[in-house]
């Protein structure tokens, strides 16, 4: 059986790729993505919202008719608005935060834009992001968007992520390595 988030990827997958395809037809991606991210921002504020998406105890109408409400307060409209109300009528609001993801995704897929996701050992100033973007960009063909968190432990390198590619280039992992390598030897 698949786990839970395999579950809740594959309903993500074909919820968004639907909306995206609506979006599309309606030349209304950027609005969709723009009110999506929105609905995502309150989400994350709200404990009550979390418990209500997340909740098998409330019903369908119960959902629904929050949904609704709190969707007119937000001022969300249109497609988002009904595609929000299709989702909670259908019991998969549990899925929206990563429906919301994967609707950037595919945004960024039909655009030609990659995510990287890069752990670095400290805080990298704009030129030095500007060339690895523009490394990054040679190296995939795309645009590139950084990703940028700050992780002590590395010591100094860096760690990218694009898709299910890694390079790391950490010293902290450099130093492990030598470090199995020595205990082999001796």
């Amino acid at each position: 059986m698949a786990d839970n988030s395999q579950l809740i990827s594959g309903v993500a997958e074909r919820y968004a790729s639907s909306l995206y395809e609506l979006a599309a037809q309606a030349k209304s991606v950027d609005a969709v993505a723009k009110d999506l991210a929105r609905f995502q921002d309150l989400i994350d504020g709200s404990d009550d919202l979390q418990r209500l998406i997340k909740s098998p105890v409330f019903s369908a109408d119960d959902q629904s008719r929050s949904i609704e409400a709190l969707i007119t307060k937000a001022g969300i409209k249109g497609l988002v608005s009904n595609f929000l109300k299709v989702v909670a009528r259908n019991r998969r609001l549990f899925a929206v935060p990563a429906i919301v993801r994967a609707y950037g995704e595919i945004v960024a897929r039909e655009r030609g834009e990659v995510t990287a996701d890069v752990t670095t050992a400290h805080k990298l100033t704009a030129a030095q992001e500007k060339e690895l973007k523009a490394a990054l960009s040679s190296v995939t063909g795309k645009t590139v968007t950084l990703n940028v968190t700050v992780d002590a432990s590395l010591l100094g390198g860096l760690i990218v992520k694009i898709g299910s590619r890694q390079v790391d280039t950490s010293l902290r992992t450099k130093l492990s390595t030598l470090k199995l390598a020595l205990k082999e030897v001796g």
